[in-house]
């Protein structure tokens, strides 16, 4: 079955680094659009990178800049590279893989990596 597994989250201060990772497993990695999501408490799920399987990209404004996504499909990884953090980039970071033209608006959850921006 599908698995993803983040890992790398952590407590950093603000405007430091962290890379965040996900492995996947049980899937066709390079035939899958990969996304890292955030949840902070009392918010909603919001999308911080995506990376489809040709390797466009795409941010919203808040982490455009800052946030890189990345992916080695030899590895079946994609990875988050995030700079100058700040407080408002805490929260709980997900990934996902979704197969192009599949049911539904998201695919196949990880079980999440907590990112804490504080001093």
């Amino acid at each position: 079955q599908v698995q993803l597994v983040e890992s790398g989250g952590g407590l950093v201060q603000p405007g430091g680094s962290l890379r965040l990772s996900c492995a996947a497993s049980g899937i066709t990695f390079s035939r899958y659009m990969m996304g890292w999501y955030r949840q902070a408490p009392g918010k909603q799920r919001e999308l911080v990178a995506g990376i489809t399987s040709g390797g466009s990209t795409n941010y919203p404004h808040s982490v455009k800049g800052r946030f890189t996504i990345s992916r080695d499909n030899a590895m079946n990884t994609v990875t988050l590279q995030m700079n100058s953090l700040k407080p408002e980039d805490t929260a709980i970071y997900y990934c996902n893989a979704k197969l192009p033209g599949s049911p539904g608006s998201y695919g196949t959850w990880g079980q999440g990596t907590q990112v804490t921006v504080s001093s």
